[in-house]
């Protein structure tokens, strides 16, 4: 009913990864591993940990995530069968070895609620395993809007390990592909929930890891996640404001303008705010902006 999906290409903390599944307390479940055409063969880590565990493993050709990080889990995804349930696991992270278990506990209220996203309690770990951080934990229902705005305002953590969709809506609904996948595990939560509420398990701990390798560790992409940032808050307000009330559309317009700001040479953002602004009569805030932007400029 639990399919485990990882999009692989780093061995480096794979192993510990395969060893917490290894260590789960309810093993039913299914892990769906797609290599994406790394050179690093994981071979005999599965031979070794298909003794303990169902793995079903498939090599891709070429090479995806350099690309396209959200068309890697995609493809990922269509491997998986007649599972029901889906979890994409970084091949860096773990989970705690109950995490299975407590799933299947919750599972007859989760479906008695029709709830199609559920999350774990996390803890950071380090590139040594140390974890570095407070154990996270939310209400057990929580609308996912609050749950953003938690988010963006900096109360609490997330990333796409530690959650478990309905694969029905996943199908329906895909991973919208921004540049490195930022910010897109954060709206499919939205989107995959309906905009409705996340059940969340906090007796169970899933492990992300800032290992300095992976895309939340680096800082020689900010471009990239700048353009992220953009692309995030311009989808919510041009296609899915009428999800929030005026106050939190105010809190999405205050953070798509400052994104603009911390990167005006971007054209396209000018082009893409002047469109949405004047297309959705929104003449008077386009005005505030235009100021807010010289000010930026004699203050640079």
């Amino acid at each position: 009913m639990l399919a485990i999906v990882i999009p692989y290409f780093k061995i480096k903390f794979f192993e510990d990864c395969l060893l917490s599944l290894k260590n789960q307390v309810n093993k039913d479940f299914v892990v769906y591993i797609g290599n994406d055409a790394s050179i690093d063969d994981p071979g005999e880590l599965l031979e070794e940990y298909s003794k303990f565990i169902k793995i079903i493993y498939f090599r891709f050709r070429e090479n995806l995530g350099g690309t396209s990080l959200v068309g890697q889990w995609n493809r990922c995804i269509d491997l998986v069968g007649s599972q029901e349930w889906i979890m994409v696991l970084g091949d860096d992270d773990k989970l705690g070895p109950g995490c299975v278990e407590e799933f299947y506990y919750s599972l007859d209220q989760i479906e008695k609620n029709d709830l199609s996203v559920i999350r774990f309690a996390t803890k950071v770990i380090n590139s040594r395993g140390q974890i570095i951080s407070q154990k996270y934990i939310h209400p057990r229902y929580e609308s996912s809007k609050k749950f953003l705005f938690r988010k963006l305002e900096g109360n609490t953590r997330s990333s796409l390990s530690e959650y478990i969709f309905k694969k029905e809506i996943v199908l329906q609904e895909k991973f919208k592909d921004f540049p490195l996948a930022w910010y897109s595990d954060l709206l499919a939560v939205m989107e995959f929930s309906k905009f409705e509420e996340i059940f969340s398990i906090n007796e169970a701990v899933v492990y992300f890891r800032l290992s300095g390798l992976n895309i939340t560790s680096k800082n020689n992409n900010l471009l990239e996640k700048n353009l992220a940032s953009f692309k995030f808050y311009y989808y919510l307000l041009n296609e899915k404001r009428t999800q929030f009330d005026q106050h939190q559309r105010e809190l999405l317009f205050h953070n798509l303008e400052k994104t603009f700001l911390d990167n005006k040479k971007n054209q396209n953002f000018w082009f893409d705010l002047t469109k949405f602004y004047l297309s959705h009569f929104y003449l008077k805030r386009y005005l505030i902006f235009l100021r807010k932007m010289q000010y930026s400029i004699l203050n640079k």
